[in-house]
């Protein structure tokens, strides 16, 4: 569905509120932020064959209904790279942002993703729109793969009539994840890169920061305005261990 034009032309008196006060370069280039040590991790390739993303949580919210941004990135492969706040104070490691890198341009500007439906009459700077999560992950997808996933999905259901989709199916790719690639991840798997069955097209799972909630995603542009990087943010690592500090 095409946003109208009423919608646009808000959204351009609004732009400006939907940049980020992150600067994501940070998360992956620093060793530590607010006090906690950072590293990062690569997860393997998630393929954009349209350049038309999804972002979503896996198990509940990517179907066949799922708007993909009005941005589009340049079609092809990246690597998902993953900001990881480190294991502290017993306290499993935490995954602040995901990052895909279009080329090696730096990103200046990160404004919020949109579908182009958001209600902007009431937003407010410093606010955000975000996905929902209420699996604890989140995916990025392309919004073709996406079709082919809710096929295959509507198979598998019709095959595994009293199955349940993660115990059933993904708990096995999680625990062979952990096995196979231990570090920054629980013992039941806290990322997977899945091959999409019948497919040579890779879709990242990945723990969705501290869990449920409802989390934003932005594309970077470089100095001439493109696009350049899209960021997944699950946690804004100043506002969430500075105020752990405080308590403290």
């Amino acid at each position: 569905m095409e946003p109208t034009k009423e919608w646009l032309a808000l959204y351009e008196k609004v732009k400006e509120k939907t940049k980020s006060a992150v600067d994501f370069n940070k998360y992956f280039e620093e060793k530590e932020i607010a006090g906690m040590a950072l590293d990062v991790m690569n997860i393997g390739l998630c393929d954009l064959p349209s350049g038309k993303v999804i972002v979503a949580d896996p198990l509940v919210y990517l179907d066949k209904n799922c708007t993909p941004y009005l941005v589009q990135a340049p079609a092809g492969s990246y690597q998902t790279e993953v900001c990881v706040v480190k294991q502290h104070d017993g306290d499993c490691a935490r995954y602040a942002a995901v990052r895909l890198r279009f080329n090696q341009n730096r990103a200046v500007k990160f404004y919020e993703a949109l579908i182009g439906s958001e209600d902007l009459e009431n937003f407010e700077e410093g606010e955000y729109f975000g996905f929902n999560v209420d699996a604890g992950l989140g995916c990025i997808c392309d919004a073709g793969i996406n079709k082919i996933i809710a096929e295959w999905q509507e198979k598998w259901e019709k095959e595994n009539p009293d199955g349940e989709i993660y115990n059933d199916y993904f708990y096995g790719f999680f625990k062979e994840s952990y096995k196979q690639n231990p570090q920054y991840q629980r013992d039941g798997g806290d990322w997977i890169n899945w091959q999409v069955p019948g497919t040579d097209y890779h879709v990242p799972f990945l723990q969705s920061g501290f869990g449920d909630g409802t989390y934003p995603v932005y594309w970077g542009f470089d100095e001439n305005g493109k696009v350049c990087q899209l960021i997944v943010q699950f946690i804004d690592i100043e506002l969430a261990y500075n105020d752990e500090d405080e308590e403290e």
